[in-house]
C-alpha cells in the first residue's frame, strides 16, 4: 500500500512529575533544516529552562537525530527518539522542555517522565498516514455530476476542485490502489461516456487511529 505516518499538526502538552514542569512540543518537518527551525524556535521560547530536549526522524534518508541537553546520557534524547520510531512516526520532531523542580528523579524517572511528555505532544498532535495518491482530473455533463461526485468519496477519493461551464470539471485525488476500481465504477456509471486524466502524483494526508 505505501505511504508513511507523520504528525498531522503542531500541538504541545505538559505535566508536572516531583515538581520539575516537562513541556512536549511536536511538529510534522519535511527537512533536517524544518527540525532544527523548530528546535531554535523552542529554544527561545524557553530560553530559561533547564534543558530543552529533542529527536526528529525524517523519511530522507532515514535520518534520526537526538539529544539529550545536558540530561544524564540516555536518559532524555534517546526515550523520545523511541517514542517516534516505536510510533512509526517519520518527518517529525519532538522538543522536551524541562523547567527543574528542586527534586532529583534519578534516571528511571528522566526516562519515563521524557517519554511521556513525548507521548503527550504526539497525541496531541495527532497521526496522519500519508499516502500515494494519483491527483486526476475529469469532465462531464451536469446530468452526470451527482452521481459522478458521489462515486469519487465512495471508491476512497477525495474531490479538490469543482469547476462549471459548459461541462462540469472535477478535481480529485485518490490512493493508487483505489483507482482501478474506480476506473470500472466510472466506466459502468457512464457506460464508458466519461474517463479521467492522471495530472500527477503527491502524497496526502488519511487519518490513522493508533
Amino acid at each position: 500500500m505505501g505511504g508513511y505516518l507523520t504528525v498531522r499538526r503542531e500541538a504541545s502538552a505538559e505535566f508536572t512529575e516531583r515538581r520539575s514542569r516537562f513541556i512536549g512540543c511536536a511538529k510534522p518537518v519535511g527537512t533536517e533544516k524544518d527540525a532544527l527551525s523548530f528546535l531554535n524556535t523552542i529554544r527561545s521560547k524557553h530560553w530559561d529552562a533547564s534543558h530543552n530536549v529533542y529527536a526528529y526522524a525524517l523519511r530522507s534518508g532515514q535520518l534520526r537525530r537526538y539529544s539529550d541537553d545536558g540530561e544524564p546520557q540516555g536518559t532524555a534524547g534517546i526515550p523520545v527518539l523511541d517514542v517516534l520510531v516505536k510510533s512509526g512516526l517519520v518527518d517529525t520532531a519532538v522538543v522536551v522542555t524541562r523547567y527543574f523542580g528542586g527534586v532529583l528523579l534519578g534516571a528511571g524517572g528522566l526516562v519515563r517522565a521524557y517519554s511521556h511528555a513525548a507521548s503527550l505532544a504526539v497525541r496531541q498532535a495527532g497521526v496522519a498516514k500519508m499516502r500515494p495518491c494519483r491527483m486526476m482530473r475529469l469532465f462531464c455533463s451536469y446530468s452526470q455530476y451527482g452521481p459522478i461526485s458521489a462515486l469519487i468519496p465512495q471508491c476512497g477519493g477525495t474531490v479538490d476542485e469543482t469547476g462549471f461551464t459548459d461541462t462540469v470539471e472535477l478535481k480529485f485525488h485518490m490512493a493508487k490502489e483505489d483507482c482501478p476500481a474506480f476506473e470500472k465504477k466510472l466506466a459502468d456509471a457512464t457506460a464508458g461516456s466519461v474517463s479521467f486524466d492522471v495530472t500527477g502524483e503527491k502524497y496526502f494526508e488519511f487519518l490513522e487511529d493508533i
